[in-house]
């Protein structure tokens, strides 16, 4: 028997739903509802009733809802009390950050962090986006920093994790400068010439909003992937080499393209090939019997009022303004502001 069993059984006494709780643990509906039927036959009884709607549980399961909530919060507990023995480490904020986060916004960011709130010492988790929000959900991390767009949510419940916006990234597609000065490539491409294109691999954050990118440009592009991964930085690599046209966040083609080695692709209308992402940060809400590390406690009261025009603590990209290699200017956009929101 696995925790994140009890975890996803106590979801769904809670919800009484299977596609929202599935939504609320970051698996898909199917992956949730296996999980569900091998805690079922680990208890040797049925735990839900599948017959009525919305979801209830039979005795058994009423049964189990009440045992496993005492048993999550003792484990909690238990987690807690070890963690507290290392007291060593109690001033480290173990930060979860996607791949290209952690390559480009999050040492700028813990700059001017230290310049505005002091110093920090951080512990720095690596993942991608599901991974890493599933770190904060599992108790792994002391906060998410992660993209947020309205097409593509993290689905955080509001009365579970609060929320603070950090900044603002732009994803656009850019391609190399060649020795003529000339970008190698000019969109739109054609069916019978279709341009080579750097993609995310299947699944990928970023790759799921450039999709929608493609579909909202509104003219007919012609892409040939002729190579993919997961990570921005692999792609920029790739486009730096002259492979093809790869859509990057800003934050991490800004050197190349005020270098004049990268350029982001010329367009009627440049916004109608950009999309404009939220940074933010997530953490878990203090509960009486678990309260955070006190160096977490007082970064986050500092992010929830603290105003990046003031401090100068945002990372901003834009590449609609790029074109004369200036580089964008602050934005207030890391106003910190506690909506646990559906994120």
């Amino acid at each position: 028997m696995e925790t994140k069993w009890l975890e996803d059984f106590v979801s769904l006494a809670e919800t009484r739903s299977f596609s929202r709780s599935a939504l609320l643990r970051h698996v898909t509906q199917p992956a949730f509802s296996r999980r569900i039927q091998s805690l079922e036959a680990w208890a040797g009884a049925d735990l839900v009733d599948r017959s009525s709607y919305p979801t209830s549980l039979t005795p058994a399961g009423e049964t189990l809802y009440g045992q496993a909530l005492e048993i999550l919060q003792a484990l909690q507990s238990t987690r807690a009390m070890l963690r507290g023995h290392a007291s060593a480490g109690q001033d480290v904020i173990e930060f979860a950050v996607p791949h290209t986060l952690a390559f480009t916004f999050f040492p700028a960011w813990v700059s001017g962090l230290r310049d505005a709130f002091g110093p920090i010492k951080s512990r720095l988790i690596a993942l991608n986006v599901h991974d890493a929000a599933m770190r904060l959900v599992e108790g792994g991390c002391d906060v998410l920093i992660s993209y947020h767009h309205a097409s593509e949510p993290l689905q955080l419940d509001a009365d579970h994790y609060d929320m603070v916006t950090l900044g603002q990234e732009v994803l656009a597609p850019y391609v190399k400068v060649g020795e003529d000065g000339q970008a190698l490539w000019a969109l739109p491409g054609t069916a019978q010439q279709p341009l080579p294109y750097l993609g995310y691999a299947p699944g990928a954050y970023l790759g799921r909003v450039t999709d929608l990118i493609l579909k909202q440009a509104g003219t007919a592009i012609h892409l040939d992937r002729v190579y993919e991964t997961d990570m921005a930085e692999g792609l920029k690599v790739m486009a730096l080499e002259g492979h093809g046209i790869a859509f990057l966040p800003f934050s991490a083609v800004q050197k190349e393209v005020s270098a004049g080695k990268l350029r982001p692709i010329v367009w009627p209308d440049a916004s109608a090939l950009q999309i404009t992402m939220e940074v933010r940060a997530y953490r878990a809400k203090p509960i009486a019997k678990q309260l955070p590390k006190q160096s977490v406690q007082a970064l986050w009261h500092f992010l929830s009022q603290t105003r990046a025009s003031d401090q100068a603590l945002a990372l901003v990209t834009d590449a609609s303004r790029i074109e004369s290699t200036q580089l964008p200017r602050l934005q207030n956009a890391g106003a910190g502001h506690n909506e646990g929101g559906r994120a």
